[in-house]
């Protein structure tokens, strides 16, 4: 494991200053999936993320499964933009050949269509949205504290981008962030591991599938 500063190994460096700490997971859970379309499954697409994706993918579909099991509110998110991305400002002109795809001009629409075993259900809120955050200029943190959720659960696309950025959003609006490992995914695992390291030192909890799991059954079982 890469060192500190200090010459500390990164995780006694980190917690030596109080970070890695573990929250407990609240009693009324949410689930999102950031952005599950077929531009992250495409060979190609720009957005393409290999098999990294793929597996993650696989995660969401069984995470997924387990939220609809405990009858847990669940969310989609996607991109949507205007003609030419006029609605998306400075971050669609940032990455603008990405973007395209989930542009009503784009060539490629079938790149917003959910990824397969990941479409919404007729009860599962969508919540479209054109900037990183699923919070970003939309209803969900109302519509979450209408429901009474204390925590989200996150699984999408990608670990780096719009899950971070959810997740950060997430704990700045008072829901705890469980973002499962196992049902994110990047295009390269480098930007994948550092952001995961860093959710869970400063701003959420990472666990694995199982975990996850574990814990919607015991929702489930409390109901």
């Amino acid at each position: 494991m890469p060192a500190g500063n200090d010459g500390a190994s990164l995780s006694e460096n980190y917690a030596r200053g109080g970070f890695l700490q573990r929250m407990e997971f609240g009693q009324r859970p949410a689930l999102i999936v950031i952005d599950f379309v077929k531009a992250y499954l495409l060979e190609d697409s720009p957005l393409y993320g290999g098999e990294g994706v793929r597996a993650a993918r696989r995660g969401a579909v069984d995470l997924v499964a387990a939220a609809r099991a405990a009858r847990i509110p669940i969310f989609h998110t996607n991109l949507s933009y205007e003609k030419g991305g006029r609605n998306g400002g400075i971050f669609f002109q940032k990455l603008k050949a990405a973007l395209q795809s989930f542009a009503a001009d784009s060539a490629h629409p079938e790149r917003g269509e959910f990824a397969a075993g990941l479409e919404p259900l007729p009860e599962e809120s969508v919540i479209t949205k054109q900037y990183a955050s699923a919070f970003f200029g939309t209803t969900l943190s109302s519509t979450l504290t209408s429901l009474r959720v204390d925590t989200l659960l996150i699984a999408g696309v990608s670990t780096s981008g719009c899950v971070r950025a959810t997740a950060l959003d997430s704990c700045q609006h008072g829901f705890l962030p469980i973002v499962v490992r196992d049902a994110v995914g990047d295009r390269a695992p480098g930007p994948h591991e550092a952001n995961l390291f860093d959710l869970q030192a400063k701003y959420a909890e990472v666990v694995g599938l199982g975990e996850a799991v574990a814990y919607l059954e015991g929702v489930a079982a409390r109901a």
